[in-house]
């Protein structure tokens, strides 16, 4: 199962290269897309600024995906990175940390260009 971040949508719409083969290729073998609760409101708050083509494209992509909640557990689960990542000196921002403790509590892997991410142990990442 792969989870889509927002940086990932918005390269798509745009029609990046490496976005686009990367959906070819998921759509082929009927790979299992979900995002994010956090990456969605992220992802949509442009659509929905700036209306018209891009809202009804960016809501017709995501009628596609499966939303991944975000409940107590991986709230904590988000703090509890977000503690040990500042201890160390590597804090990243509080919507990354709530992307990342989903998808980890999902196990699932995260498709991004946000380097930020790969500050967190045990998270799989995935680039295009």
């Amino acid at each position: 199962m792969r989870s889509l971040d927002a940086s990932y949508c918005f390269d798509l719409l745009r029609g990046d290269p490496g976005a686009q083969e990367r959906a070819s290729e998921w759509e082929s073998h009927e790979e299992v897309l979900t995002i994010p609760a956090p990456a969605l409101a992220e992802f949509l708050r442009s659509g929905y600024r700036r209306g018209g083509r891009l809202l009804e494209r960016s809501l017709t992509m995501i009628r596609r995906l499966e939303v991944l909640p975000l409940d107590g557990d991986t709230a904590e689960e988000a703090a509890r990175l977000g503690g040990e990542l500042d201890r160390r000196g590597l804090a990243i921002g509080n919507l990354d940390l709530l992307i990342a403790a989903i998808v980890r509590t999902n196990r699932s892997i995260l498709v991004t260009r946000d380097r930020d991410f790969q500050r967190i142990p045990g998270l799989q990442l995935e680039t295009y």
